[in-house]
């Protein structure tokens, strides 16, 4: 195997199929038989979890109340957007929005956003949450303030939905997030951390920015499959609705797609793949922000090109039990052996 071609399998492993590469320690997609959820609630600020052993069906851990405490991790006292991601060392990495939406309803500052709304814009929060964990109840945590790494970044105006890959052309762990100055445009930016996740070490560039300049694109998950990745994003072009950009390297240049991928009359967003143990088939996962209550719209696809309509959680083969109005999910493989672990200490 040349290795380039590799180095392609690696990636396909860490990045489309949410396992780990390698072997000893390390379990491979044949160790793997479950799946775990995380997202977040409006009602607490809080990361949550859910458990499925098929893909389809998740089931509440902690009776729906958050597993870690928003107030306990973030400056804000509250997050939002929890990506979770298991990297070639077989650690999970978990990134979160530092931002608490209802912080002045909940006593928790004299303000409505901590700057002010018409200069930065809705929620103009300026830092991520990043923690790792062998076994996905201690972690590690360091919280990153974007707005500090440099005085160009003095003035962003948000840094939103942050997500971990993997680059294995540099063998270094990359994370993605939404960023504006001010109240400019959204685009996704890209940095690379070390090894223990909890330091920057470059500064953010530019992942992607959609072509129509009045437009913009938020929310980025990266898919890796057939020698090609994949990065579905919101877009604000019109109905806020799931896109897809592709490319043959991890940080582009990507090739703009204008097709629709969810199935969705109003606005969602958040989209997240994840794919079906042993098949050769991937979830498409979207945040529906625009019904209420909240919900989860689901479509599977075998080539990350077609997509097959699942509907929405209760609404079809996708069902959830013991949890409601979950916001900005996200899914990883775990081994059955860590999902009985997680169900022992969260029942």
């Amino acid at each position: 195997m040349t290795r380039k071609r590799s180095m392609a399998a690696l990636a396909a492993l860490c990045l489309c199929l949410g396992a780990a590469a390698g072997s000893g320690q390390v379990p491979e997609e044949k160790d793997m038989g479950a799946y775990l959820m995380v997202y977040h609630k409006d009602a607490d600020h809080g990361l949550h979890m859910a458990i499925s052993y098929d893909g389809y069906e998740f089931k509440a851990l902690n009776g729906d109340k958050p597993v870690i405490a928003g107030d306990t991790i973030a400056e804000q006292k509250g997050i939002r957007d929890p990506h979770i991601f298991r990297g070639p060392d077989g650690a999970f990495y978990l990134s979160m929005t530092d931002l608490h939406v209802f912080a002045k309803q909940k006593g928790l500052r004299d303000t409505e956003w901590q700057r002010d709304g018409k200069q930065f814009g809705w929620g103009n929060n300026r830092a991520l949450v990043l923690m790792k964990s062998r076994d996905l109840v201690n972690w590690s945590r360091a919280n990153i303030r974007v707005d500090q790494l440099s005085p160009d970044l003095a003035d962003i105006g948000c840094a939103w939905a942050p997500a971990t890959a993997y680059d294995y052309e540099k063998q270094k762990l990359m994370v993605f997030f939404t960023m504006r100055h001010r109240t400019q445009k959204c685009k996704l930016y890209y940095c690379y951390v070390n090894d223990d996740y909890n330091k920057v070490e470059t500064l953010p560039k530019v992942l992607f920015e959609y072509p129509k300049k009045d437009c913009e694109a938020i929310d980025g998950d990266i898919t890796y499959a057939d020698g090609t990745y994949h990065l579905f994003y919101c877009s604000h072009d019109g109905t806020a609705g799931v896109k897809q950009a592709t490319s043959k390297g991890i940080t582009g240049p990507w090739q703009y797609d204008s097709t629709y991928c969810d199935f969705e009359r109003v606005g969602c967003e958040a989209p997240h793949v994840y794919k079906l143990i042993g098949q050769r088939k991937w979830i498409l996962m979207y945040d529906i922000y625009r019904v209420n209550p909240h919900n989860f719209g689901f479509a599977e696809t075998t080539d990350l090109k077609e997509f097959k309509n699942l509907g929405h959680f209760d609404r079809g083969v996708m069902r959830r039990e013991g949890f409601s109005e979950q916001k900005h999910g996200a899914v990883v493989w775990l081994t059955k052996e860590e999902a009985k672990r997680l169900e022992e200490r969260w029942p």
